[in-house]
């Protein structure tokens, strides 16, 4: 296979691997759809009081308990405490209000520890199967493929790129988490199991066509010769959708809102890196592996 495309999947994988050390060694900021709590958005018609402020004038409340205050655009703030009910929740508002003018509350999401766990357990089951049913649908599709490599080992490379694709995205939100105190929550999972359909679509697509050439042409050359081939026949269509859909997400990410901006970026990250792994770390797998089985 060219060489570009070696030196590409090592690039590929020494970012894996830079994603992985960061995700182990900072951890991500999981939010209160996860972890339990409480979350409010204010924004101040007048001046904004510094974080700290905030954080004194509630603290004091009763059934509030740790709180944390995060500033947002250029006169809002969100507000994370314990779980609070309604009553507490009232309290906090009117204690904001009083010492610091007219505030209007932009959200307010709150949940039980019960019940971000649960999310959580069933947030992972959900990849989990999804990742399983890629693997098995693809094996079914590709397996006239037989011929030239394992239908199976169509559906292991899907996956590693599907790992390579999720896992970029997760290395960058644990340096966000990190340093600009950015959570991850229930609407990221949403992205994630987006990008994860994206990006199996790109990469079907591609393997579609090295299915079709194998038939048409059978494997008189070089397998590798043929991926590029089929890779080459489908860029234009690759990238043409690709690009369609990144200026929709950045038009979101810049005029969106708040609550939709980092929801956004993670799709941005996904997209692209779908784009990219389908050719540089799918098709060299797919590869390496047919190199590996002995022709039928």
């Amino acid at each position: 296979m060219h060489i570009i495309y070696k030196i590409m999947f090592f690039i590929s994988m020494a970012m894996v691997l830079a994603s992985l050390v960061i995700i182990a060694f900072f951890g991500l900021r999981l939010g209160a759809d996860f972890r339990g709590g409480s979350v409010i958005e204010l924004v101040f018609n007048e001046q904004r009081p510094s974080p700290i402020e905030i954080n004194t004038a509630i603290s004091s409340l009763a059934g509030v308990g740790d709180v944390s205050v995060s500033p947002i655009g250029d006169d809002g703030v969100t507000v994370r405490l314990n779980s609070i009910d309604e009553d507490t929740h009232q309290s906090v508002l009117s204690e904001i209000k009083q010492k610091f003018g007219d505030v209007r509350e932009d959200r307010f999401d709150s949940i039980g520890p019960t019940v971000g766990s649960e999310l959580k357990q069933k947030s992972i089951t959900a990849i989990i199967v999804l990742l399983l049913s890629i693997v098995i649908y693809l094996a079914f599709v590709f397996r006239k493929m037989a011929k030239v490599l394992s239908p199976w080992a169509i559906g292991v490379a899907a996956i590693l790129t599907l790992i390579h694709d999720i896992t970029i995205p997760v290395g960058v939100f644990a340096l966000l988490g990190h340093f600009k105190n950015i959570e991850i929550g229930a609407v990221f999972v949403a992205a994630a199991l987006t990008i994860l359909g994206f990006s199996v679509s790109d990469t079907v697509v591609v393997f579609d066509r090295v299915r079709e050439n194998v038939l048409k042409f059978g494997i008189k050359e070089k397998f590798g010769e043929l991926v590029h081939r089929s890779i080459m026949q489908t860029l234009s269509r690759s990238l043409n959708t690709t690009f369609t859909i990144l200026l929709s997400l950045i038009a979101i990410f810049f005029f969106g809102g708040e609550s939709i901006k980092y929801f956004s970026l993670a799709l941005i990250i996904g997209m692209f890196l779908g784009a990219y792994s389908s050719i540089f770390v799918a098709s060299p797998i797919l590869t390496w592996w047919s190199a590996r089985e002995p022709r039928k």
